[in-house]
């Protein structure tokens, strides 16, 4: 296995957008609590913490994450359709309901993506390097555009594309090894760059060739202890 530092030498980098690409984990925490101080006040429930986002909603598929949730709260509700209203007092009710206010937030106040990520992305490209977003979130599309960074991967497996295939989400490798497949890289060539313990987690179970985590607020011990080979708070560390 070539080492870490010589990143060209793999023949693609699949990389989370959430806390990788874009600051869009800050958007989506807001969007959470938001949701959630509401939610668990209107029906009696434990406050929200800060934690609650990384023990149960990061980096899962945003009804998984609702489900997870709700359940450490001792409320088992009903699925329902991924059409329920937000108002609805379903799995899907709810996450439709964080997602009409993480769009909004996203409408206003727009996304900037890390520097050292473009940057970084930008070298693999010249090194003729193969790209893909791999994302849980249902949002991906107009998150990479609104960043100005969708021209540069030409694959993205999101949370959309995810389900119409029949993919498990994260921790399961599902996602990664389809984006693996279709740019036509074996897994153990092939980069995993996340930022989400359960993202580490779903490179791990892949058997990728280099598992890379971005610390965003989950810790470098928690990543190593998923599965990450190495870590970095910033990508642009990774550049020679």
């Amino acid at each position: 296995m070539p080492e870490p530092t010589e990143l060209e030498h793999y023949e693609a980098f699949l990389l989370d957008l959430d806390g990788v690409l874009t600051p869009t984990v800050e958007l989506h925490m807001r969007a959470w609590r938001e949701l959630f101080e509401d939610v668990f006040a209107e029906h009696g429930l434990a406050p929200y913490r800060e934690d609650d986002y990384f023990l149960h909603l990061d980096g899962r598929p945003r009804f998984a994450g609702v489900d997870a949730l709700m359940r450490d709260r001792g409320i088992a509700l009903d699925w329902g359709s991924e059409n329920d209203p937000p108002e609805a007092w379903t799995v899907c009710g709810i996450g439709n309901r964080k997602n009409a206010t993480f769009t909004e937030i996203l409408r206003v106040d727009g996304i900037e993506p890390y520097p050292g990520s473009v940057r970084l992305v930008d070298w693999l490209a010249q090194a003729g390097v193969k790209l893909a977003v791999v994302s849980s979130s249902r949002n991906a599309e107009a998150v990479l555009a609104a960043a100005g960074l969708r021209e540069r991967f030409p694959v993205v497996l999101d949370g959309r594309s995810s389900q119409e295939l029949g993919l498990r989400g994260k921790p399961e490798a599902d996602t990664y090894l389809r984006a693996a497949e279709l740019l036509g890289v074996d897994p153990s060539r092939a980069v995993v760059v996340e930022d989400a313990v359960s993202g580490v987690a779903a490179g791990a179970a892949g058997d990728f060739g280099l598992i890379i985590g971005v610390d965003r607020g989950a810790g470098h011990d928690a990543l190593r202890a998923a599965g990450a080979h190495l870590t970095v708070t910033d990508l642009a560390d990774l550049l020679p």
